[in-house]
């Protein structure tokens, strides 16, 4: 192979490198469901200063879906699992339930999260949340920054998707 046929290989390796590193995170299917995996981190600024740190699975959608948390090593820390009017949270060896999602988050994380908003957000859909300003602008790159300012404590949400 001539040094010229090298340098245009090269090249167009190159360029479709580049062109994929621009793409969107790939969907799911039509009619399957929707499926996101990466890191997530909370932080509460309250008296306690409180922080969180999880590798994630989220799937499902805001009506029915697991969100699954995993520790540095990659095991189970806990698994939330959710559908019309039940919530089931597994942490550890116990087991909560109740008729509120909501509930369950906050004494997972220790902050009322926007679950439902969560779901559009990573679909790159600018959802609105009440009390909360979401920065999507780094979403093709698999992060995505939401932050509540009302009611107090401000609580920020991180996302890093494994792309």
């Amino acid at each position: 192979m001539s040094a010229r046929a090298r340098r245009r290989l090269l090249l167009g390796a190159l360029t479709t490198l580049l062109l994929s590193a621009c793409a969107q995170p790939p969907r799911p299917a039509g009619g399957a469901a929707d499926r996101w995996s990466g890191r997530l981190a909370v932080q509460v600024e309250d008296a306690a200063s409180q922080s969180f740190s999880a590798g994630f699975e989220l799937q499902g959608s805001p009506q029915a879906g697991e969100l699954t948390l995993f520790n540095p090593l990659g095991n189970v820390m806990a698994q939330l699992q959710w559908w019309p009017g039940h919530a089931l949270l597994r942490n550890g060896g116990e087991q909560r339930q109740s008729t509120s999602l909501e509930t369950l988050v906050r004494e997972l994380t220790g902050s009322e999260l926007p679950i439902a908003a969560l779901f559009g957000w990573l679909k790159g859909e600018a959802v609105q949340a009440a009390g909360w300003q979401t920065d999507l602008s780094a979403l093709a790159q698999g992060r995505l920054t939401a932050t509540r300012h009302t009611p107090a404590p401000q609580t920020t949400l991180r996302v890093v998707l494994s792309l």
